[in-house]
Protein backbone atom coordinates (compact mmCIF):
# COMPACT_ATOMS: atom_id res chain seq x y z
CA UNK A 1 0.00 0.00 0.00
CA UNK A 2 1.13 3.55 -1.28
CA UNK A 3 2.30 6.05 1.71
CA UNK A 4 -0.38 9.10 2.02
CA UNK A 5 1.51 12.47 1.14
CA UNK A 6 2.53 14.17 4.54
CA UNK A 7 0.56 17.51 4.96
CA UNK A 8 2.89 20.53 5.55
CA UNK A 9 0.53 22.65 7.85
CA UNK A 10 1.20 26.28 7.74
CA UNK A 11 3.61 28.13 10.26
CA UNK A 12 2.39 27.80 13.48
CA UNK A 13 -0.62 25.57 12.67
CA UNK A 14 -0.29 22.07 13.79
CA UNK A 15 -2.66 19.05 13.77
CA UNK A 16 -5.00 18.14 16.79
CA UNK A 17 -2.96 15.13 17.92
CA UNK A 18 -0.26 17.44 18.43
CA UNK A 19 -2.47 19.76 20.95
CA UNK A 20 -2.98 22.59 19.02
CA UNK A 21 -6.06 23.14 17.10
CA UNK A 22 -6.35 24.80 13.09
CA UNK A 23 -9.31 27.28 14.14
CA UNK A 24 -7.20 28.75 16.95
CA UNK A 25 -5.63 30.69 14.01
CA UNK A 26 -8.79 32.28 13.91
CA UNK A 27 -9.08 33.14 17.52
CA UNK A 28 -8.60 37.05 16.38
CA UNK A 29 -12.01 36.89 14.27
CA UNK A 30 -14.60 36.66 17.07
CA UNK A 31 -17.54 38.19 17.33
CA UNK A 32 -16.54 42.06 18.63
CA UNK A 33 -14.01 42.08 15.63
CA UNK A 34 -16.74 40.85 13.31
CA UNK A 35 -19.00 43.75 14.43
CA UNK A 36 -16.18 46.22 13.71
CA UNK A 37 -15.63 44.63 10.42
CA UNK A 38 -19.49 44.93 9.71
CA UNK A 39 -18.97 48.69 10.36
CA UNK A 40 -16.27 49.28 7.58
CA UNK A 41 -18.43 47.25 5.28
CA UNK A 42 -21.07 49.22 5.50
CA UNK A 43 -19.10 52.81 4.61
CA UNK A 44 -18.90 52.20 1.07
CA UNK A 45 -22.78 51.09 1.10
CA UNK A 46 -23.19 54.63 2.81
CA UNK A 47 -21.70 56.50 -0.10
CA UNK A 48 -23.43 54.60 -2.39
CA UNK A 49 -26.81 55.41 -1.31
CA UNK A 50 -26.01 58.76 -0.83
CA UNK A 51 -24.60 59.36 -4.24
CA UNK A 52 -27.00 56.83 -5.97
CA UNK A 53 -29.85 57.91 -7.90
CA UNK A 54 -31.77 54.94 -7.86
CA UNK A 55 -33.75 56.25 -5.36
CA UNK A 56 -37.03 57.77 -4.78
CA UNK A 57 -36.65 61.23 -3.10
CA UNK A 58 -39.88 62.27 -2.81
CA UNK A 59 -40.86 60.34 -0.30
CA UNK A 60 -37.56 60.98 1.23
CA UNK A 61 -36.72 56.70 1.35
CA UNK A 62 -33.15 57.74 0.37
CA UNK A 63 -32.77 59.85 3.33
CA UNK A 64 -34.32 57.79 5.63
CA UNK A 65 -32.36 54.85 4.39
CA UNK A 66 -29.11 56.04 4.75
CA UNK A 67 -30.28 57.74 8.18
CA UNK A 68 -31.08 54.11 9.69
CA UNK A 69 -27.62 52.70 7.74
CA UNK A 70 -25.42 55.78 9.29
CA UNK A 71 -26.91 55.05 13.08
CA UNK A 72 -26.57 51.47 12.86
CA UNK A 73 -23.11 51.61 11.85
CA UNK A 74 -22.62 53.94 15.01
CA UNK A 75 -24.39 51.91 17.19
CA UNK A 76 -22.32 49.45 16.43
CA UNK A 77 -19.53 51.58 17.92
CA UNK A 78 -20.41 51.01 21.47
CA UNK A 79 -21.62 46.91 20.97
CA UNK A 80 -18.53 45.99 19.69
CA UNK A 81 -16.30 47.85 22.18
CA UNK A 82 -19.18 46.32 25.31
CA UNK A 83 -19.01 43.15 23.90
CA UNK A 84 -15.51 42.72 24.01
CA UNK A 85 -14.70 43.73 27.35
CA UNK A 86 -17.49 41.38 28.75
CA UNK A 87 -16.69 38.31 26.86
CA UNK A 88 -12.81 39.40 27.50
CA UNK A 89 -12.32 39.20 23.69
CA UNK A 90 -9.93 42.30 23.16
CA UNK A 91 -7.58 41.46 20.62
CA UNK A 92 -5.24 43.32 18.97
CA UNK A 93 -6.97 43.48 15.62
CA UNK A 94 -9.45 45.08 17.42
CA UNK A 95 -7.72 48.31 19.09
CA UNK A 96 -6.17 48.53 15.74
CA UNK A 97 -9.75 48.57 13.19
CA UNK A 98 -11.93 50.18 16.03
CA UNK A 99 -10.62 53.75 15.80
CA UNK A 100 -10.10 53.43 12.28
CA UNK A 101 -13.43 52.15 11.31
CA UNK A 102 -14.56 54.98 13.31
CA UNK A 103 -12.76 57.24 11.35
CA UNK A 104 -13.47 56.33 8.43
CA UNK A 105 -17.08 56.37 8.98
CA UNK A 106 -17.14 60.04 9.84
CA UNK A 107 -14.69 61.14 7.08
CA UNK A 108 -16.73 59.21 4.48
CA UNK A 109 -20.08 60.91 5.79
CA UNK A 110 -18.57 64.32 6.07
CA UNK A 111 -17.09 64.37 2.54
CA UNK A 112 -20.50 62.76 0.52
CA UNK A 113 -22.19 65.55 2.83
CA UNK A 114 -19.99 68.30 0.92
CA UNK A 115 -21.80 67.34 -2.19
CA UNK A 116 -25.16 66.35 -0.61
CA UNK A 117 -26.00 69.74 1.22
CA UNK A 118 -23.48 72.28 0.70
CA UNK A 119 -25.07 74.67 2.19
CA UNK A 120 -24.55 73.08 5.79
CA UNK A 121 -21.46 71.49 5.17
CA UNK A 122 -19.33 73.80 3.84
CA UNK A 123 -16.32 71.91 2.36
CA UNK A 124 -13.68 73.97 5.74
CA UNK A 125 -16.28 71.97 8.06
CA UNK A 126 -15.16 68.38 6.56
CA UNK A 127 -11.16 69.72 6.58
CA UNK A 128 -12.10 70.67 10.32
CA UNK A 129 -13.66 67.33 10.95
CA UNK A 130 -10.99 65.43 8.92
CA UNK A 131 -8.09 67.53 10.12
CA UNK A 132 -8.76 66.66 13.59
CA UNK A 133 -8.80 62.83 13.24
CA UNK A 134 -5.54 63.16 11.44
CA UNK A 135 -4.12 65.20 14.63
CA UNK A 136 -5.21 62.84 16.92
CA UNK A 137 -4.29 59.82 15.14
CA UNK A 138 -0.61 60.83 14.88
CA UNK A 139 -0.40 62.17 18.63
CA UNK A 140 -1.78 58.31 19.22
CA UNK A 141 1.24 56.85 17.20
CA UNK A 142 3.97 59.25 18.78
CA UNK A 143 2.73 58.43 22.35
CA UNK A 144 2.56 54.78 20.95
CA UNK A 145 6.24 55.02 20.25
CA UNK A 146 7.33 57.06 23.30
CA UNK A 147 5.70 53.86 25.80
CA UNK A 148 2.77 55.59 26.79
CA UNK A 149 -1.12 56.41 25.60
CA UNK A 150 -3.40 58.86 25.41
CA UNK A 151 -7.12 57.87 26.89
CA UNK A 152 -10.12 58.36 24.59
CA UNK A 153 -11.04 61.62 27.11
CA UNK A 154 -15.26 62.10 27.79
CA UNK A 155 -15.19 65.56 25.76
CA UNK A 156 -14.07 63.35 22.46
CA UNK A 157 -16.83 60.79 23.03
CA UNK A 158 -19.40 63.22 23.56
CA UNK A 159 -17.60 64.53 20.11
CA UNK A 160 -18.10 61.52 18.50
CA UNK A 161 -22.52 61.74 20.25
CA UNK A 162 -22.87 65.49 18.59
CA UNK A 163 -21.63 64.20 15.26
CA UNK A 164 -23.75 61.42 14.94
CA UNK A 165 -26.49 64.12 15.49
CA UNK A 166 -25.16 66.24 13.10
CA UNK A 167 -24.79 64.12 10.40
CA UNK A 168 -28.58 62.53 10.46
CA UNK A 169 -29.25 66.08 10.91
CA UNK A 170 -28.38 67.02 8.06
CA UNK A 171 -29.17 63.84 5.76
CA UNK A 172 -33.10 64.62 6.55
CA UNK A 173 -32.39 68.46 5.85
CA UNK A 174 -31.79 67.58 2.22
CA UNK A 175 -35.57 66.40 1.97
CA UNK A 176 -37.42 67.44 5.69
CA UNK A 177 -36.86 71.13 6.38
CA UNK A 178 -39.32 70.83 9.40
CA UNK A 179 -40.16 67.29 9.89
CA UNK A 180 -44.07 66.26 11.00
CA UNK A 181 -44.50 64.08 14.19
CA UNK A 182 -47.83 64.73 15.84
CA UNK A 183 -50.90 67.44 14.86
CA UNK A 184 -49.46 70.62 14.66
CA UNK A 185 -46.02 69.60 16.18
CA UNK A 186 -43.04 69.29 13.65
CA UNK A 187 -39.71 68.99 14.31
CA UNK A 188 -36.90 71.74 13.28
CA UNK A 189 -34.73 69.68 11.13
CA UNK A 190 -32.87 72.40 9.42
CA UNK A 191 -32.14 74.35 13.00
CA UNK A 192 -31.20 71.48 14.58
CA UNK A 193 -29.06 70.68 11.60
CA UNK A 194 -27.33 74.26 11.50
CA UNK A 195 -26.94 74.20 15.30
CA UNK A 196 -25.50 70.86 14.97
CA UNK A 197 -22.82 71.74 12.62
CA UNK A 198 -21.54 74.72 14.24
CA UNK A 199 -21.33 73.13 17.53
CA UNK A 200 -19.51 69.92 16.57
CA UNK A 201 -16.63 72.23 15.01
CA UNK A 202 -16.61 73.90 18.21
CA UNK A 203 -16.47 70.78 20.20
CA UNK A 204 -14.23 69.28 17.39
CA UNK A 205 -11.72 71.93 18.27
CA UNK A 206 -12.00 71.52 21.47
CA UNK A 207 -11.10 67.95 21.69
CA UNK A 208 -8.61 67.83 19.69
CA UNK A 209 -6.96 70.65 21.92
CA UNK A 210 -7.59 68.82 24.99
CA UNK A 211 -5.80 65.54 22.86
CA UNK A 212 -2.93 67.90 22.44
CA UNK A 213 -2.44 69.60 25.96
CA UNK A 214 -2.92 65.56 27.13
CA UNK A 215 0.06 64.35 24.89
CA UNK A 216 2.32 68.04 25.18
CA UNK A 217 2.16 66.91 29.29
CA UNK A 218 2.69 63.21 28.78
CA UNK A 219 5.49 64.23 26.39
CA UNK A 220 7.07 66.41 28.54
CA UNK A 221 7.53 64.61 31.56
CA UNK A 222 8.92 61.64 29.55
CA UNK A 223 11.49 63.66 28.04
CA UNK A 224 12.11 65.22 31.55
CA UNK A 225 12.66 61.90 33.19
CA UNK A 226 14.59 61.05 30.32
CA UNK A 227 17.44 63.77 31.01
CA UNK A 228 17.70 63.63 34.47
CA UNK A 229 18.14 59.79 34.16
CA UNK A 230 21.13 60.29 31.70
CA UNK A 231 22.07 63.10 34.11
CA UNK A 232 22.49 60.79 36.94
CA UNK A 233 23.89 58.01 35.04
CA UNK A 234 26.70 60.78 33.49
CA UNK A 235 28.04 61.55 36.97
CA UNK A 236 27.56 58.07 38.79
CA UNK A 237 30.15 56.90 35.48
CA UNK A 238 32.12 60.35 36.14
CA UNK A 239 35.84 58.64 37.46
CA UNK A 240 36.87 59.42 40.05
CA UNK A 241 40.39 62.35 39.80
CA UNK A 242 43.74 60.66 40.64
CA UNK A 243 45.85 62.45 42.66
CA UNK A 244 48.79 64.54 40.94
CA UNK A 245 52.07 62.28 40.52
CA UNK A 246 54.21 64.80 41.33
CA UNK A 247 52.83 65.35 44.81
CA UNK A 248 53.53 61.51 45.24
CA UNK A 249 56.42 61.70 44.68
CA UNK A 250 58.05 63.92 46.47
CA UNK A 251 59.39 62.71 49.59
CA UNK A 252 58.43 63.96 53.08
CA UNK A 253 60.78 66.78 54.49
CA UNK A 254 62.69 65.92 57.81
Amino acid sequence: MGSFPSIAFPSGVEDNQNGFCPRHSFASVNLPNSITLTRICSIPLLVWILSSNRFNTVNGGQELLASALFIAAAMTDGIDGYLARKRDQITTIGILLDPIADKLLIAAAFVVLVQWNPSLVPAWVAIVVIGREFLVSGLRSIAASEGFTIEASELGKFKMVVQIVSVVAVILDHRWKELPIYGHYFLPVHWIASVAIWFMVCVSLASAIDYFVAFWSKIERRVVKRRRRAFILSRRRKPVPAPPQADRDVPAST
